[in-house]
């Protein structure tokens, strides 16, 4: 009897999906959401294709390269550099909108924006204007997402307190999370992502 096919696991974005700040490439994102899938039962072809620095209007070259490889499943992390270099929260929005489209037949999950406010590096006074950005921003994100057909993950809420009460979740930069940021932060996202790999598992025996 010939094996079922691995899963394609394909994870887009900038640094934090690239895994930037953790010590071993095991500690990264995309290699804890494999793991986890694996001990869920499901044999997986991981590939990395985000770039540190990418801004959502530049995720059309790696929009290409995964669906050159059709994937069943994709991770998009996406938005910190966006607000960094200031680009308009519904242009950045809009544009992560389109890369979701530009993947049909694949099961997006797309991590929203994080509370960039909570790591050490940034300054204690511009905190609040910080984290009212990354809100507002990860709100249209949502929103563009969901009508692009894909799942929302929402990290910048929900990851704010452990990051803001444990500096050892940050690298050594005190920006990029580290092995165990990236733990809390594969946590989130591993229940989404294995509901969509189940599912196509299901369809696919059906």
């Amino acid at each position: 009897m010939t094996s079922p096919r691995p899963l394609r696991l394909a994870v887009l974005g900038d640094s934090l999906a690239y895994g930037t700040g953790a010590v071993r490439r095991d500690e990264a994102l995309g290699p804890r959401l494999a793991a986890a899938l694996t001990a869920a039962g499901h044999a997986v072809d991981l590939r990395i294709l985000a770039v540190p620095g990418a801004t959502s209007a530049e995720l059309g070259p790696q929009v290409r390269r995964a669906a050159a490889l059709v994937p069943d499943v994709a991770v998009v992390v996406i938005g910190a550099n966006d607000l960094a270099r200031l680009v308009p929260p519904a242009r950045a929005a809009r544009a992560l909108g389109a890369a979701v489209a530009g993947l049909p037949g694949t099961d997006v999950v797309v991590a929203t924006a994080p509370d960039m406010s909570v790591a050490p590096v940034v300054p204690a006074r511009f905190r609040p204007l910080v984290r009212t950005g990354c809100a507002a921003l990860a709100a249209l994100q949502a929103r563009e997402v969901e009508a692009a057909g894909g799942t929302v993950a929402r990290l910048g809420a929900e990851l704010a307190a452990p990051f803001r009460a444990d500096p050892a979740l940050f690298s050594a930069d005190r920006y990029h999370p580290s092995g165990a940021g990236y733990a809390l932060i594969a946590a989130r996202l591993t229940p989404l992502v294995l509901a969509a790999a189940d599912a196509r598992r299901e369809r696919g025996a059906a």
